[in-house]
């Protein structure tokens, strides 16, 4: 047997995709200690941190308008499944912590969705989950986005309408509703 034959399965590794804003991150660098070039790996059994102390968080953000543990972020595996999920909780005393549209308090944690927006002060951040199959770690990638994430009155809810999915093209069937008309389903060859 050949060395290729007998090497170990190769198994793929859950990522969270982080992607940051703030409306003043040209002038004020305050991403400046985060590392957006390469993936990270994170032990499955760390709390991922994110905050202004340096010392305890592993995701340091330079301003004196984050607390010094703002939140953090917990790898688990649901009961009962092989899934993998991340759990969110906010650490801060003196700023909520909004997971699209839930709200959270001092301690108060949610499971973070697979595609949600984190918002806190002014700082948007887009989590994405990418999953995997590895139980001892996952990694991080971080972004830096040029504009912002959410904005209010343009985008569309993260969040189904009344237990509606939003479908891929982001448009929700209540739009629909509200403009009087009802969707129509057509052949992608009409297009």
């Amino acid at each position: 047997m050949s060395s290729f034959e007998e090497a170990e399965t190769e198994e793929t590794v859950t990522c969270l995709h982080l992607t940051f804003y703030h409306p003043g991150q040209e002038q004020r660098m305050m991403f400046r200690c985060l590392d957006f070039c390469r993936r990270e790996q994170v032990r499955a059994d760390d709390v991922a941190k994110f905050g202004r102390d340096s010392g305890v968080c592993r995701y340091s953000l330079a301003d004196t308008r984050v607390s010094r543990v703002q939140f953090s972020l917990q790898f688990y595996r649901k009961l009962h499944t092989s899934e993998h999920g991340f759990e969110i909780k906010n650490l801060s005393k003196r700023t909520k912590l909004t997971v699209n549209q839930t709200e959270l308090g001092y301690l108060n944690k949610v499971d973070l969705p697979w595609r949600s927006v984190i918002r806190f002060g002014d700082y948007q951040i887009l989590a994405e989950v990418q999953e995997g199959e590895a139980m001892d770690y996952f990694e991080t990638h971080l972004h830096l986005a040029e504009g912002p994430i959410l904005q209010e009155k343009c985008l569309p809810s993260l969040q189904p309408e009344n237990g509606i999915p939003v479908p891929e093209n982001g448009i929700s069937p209540s739009f629909f509703l509200s403009q009087g008309k009802s969707p129509t389903e057509m052949d992608e060859n009409d297009l």
